[in-house]
């Protein structure tokens, strides 16, 4: 398996971590549009679910100069338990922080795919959030995300079908999810990250024997959450059942909360990763 690295912040080693001051140097204004900077396009798109029966909605990001007649990598961002297809759009503003990365040429195009992460037919983070049934939605996305929406984003738009040009990353409920699914689908998946990953987390057990039992490369495996965070034992089992399986893999635990700073921060520096 093999870890790639950002410009010297990381090193090349099992359980490498981010230094403190690589946190600390994410610029301000970083989440702030600009003016003069070139805009990329959100699109909502509507594609049928065969495991929810029903249409779902999506959000697309399309880069700056967005080209149909190049491919381009996907990643798949998915939020949190009380959030859907619009909580990193209306909170963590990614399309903001690709422009700025974009003009400072720090990232390779992309797409970047919003979707509703609760697989039931009424999707709205209404009601009792944590209810059987939503929580079961949260789990049979997978199916939804593989079956459906994955075909869907590449029979519509020109991206690269392959697994070592497609990401899956989360935040909360979202960052269990893209462990689950990304390290249980190794074959789709070479890009993962978890931000702050909910109790919805696998057992580092399993996840481990994934990894251990693929025989490709995974490119990337990215785990970061707060030091104040409630979740952090999540994250940081993980961690260490990994370093202690000696796989190589990005873990950061940084001063922050189970918040959208600290969710930003995480994407800031997972998407200057990616597709390189």
């Amino acid at each position: 398996m093999k870890l790639i690295s950002l410009v010297s912040a990381f090193c090349l080693m099992a359980g490498a971590v981010v230094a403190q001051s690589d946190f600390k140097a994410i610029p301000a204004g970083f989440d702030l549009s600009h003016p003069e900077t070139p805009k990329g396009q959100v699109d909502t798109i509507s594609y049928w679910s065969s495991a929810v029966e029903a249409d779902r909605t999506a959000l697309v990001y399309s880069p700056p100069g967005f080209d149909r007649n190049q491919e381009y990598p996907v990643l798949y961002l998915l939020h949190g338990i009380g959030g859907d297809e619009y909580e990193w759009l209306l909170n963590g503003v990614p399309h903001v922080i690709l422009d700025n990365l974009y003009a400072q040429e720090k990232i390779e195009p992309m797409l970047v795919v919003l979707p509703n992460g609760r697989a039931m037919k009424n999707d709205r983070a209404e009601g009792n959030i944590f209810s059987p049934d939503k929580v079961e939605a949260f789990a049979r996305f997978e199916q939804d995300l593989l079956q459906d929406l994955i075909p869907f984003i590449e029979k519509t738009y020109p991206v690269v079908m392959d697994r070592e040009q497609r990401a899956l990353a989360g935040l909360s409920m979202g960052g269990g999810q893209s462990l689950n699914f990304g390290l249980g689908n190794l074959g789709s998946f070479s890009w993962v990250g978890g931000f702050s990953s909910a109790p919805n987390t696998r057992r580092p057990a399993e996840l481990v024997s994934e990894l251990v039992a693929f025989e490709g490369n995974l490119n990337l495996l990215w785990l970061s959450c707060g030091d104040e965070d409630n979740l952090l034992p999540v994250s940081r089992g993980l961690h260490e059942a990994l370093k202690q399986s000696e796989l190589p893999h990005i873990y950061i635990e940084e001063k922050g909360h189970h918040d959208f700073d600290f969710w930003k921060n995480s994407l800031y520096l997972f998407v200057q990763l990616l597709f390189k």
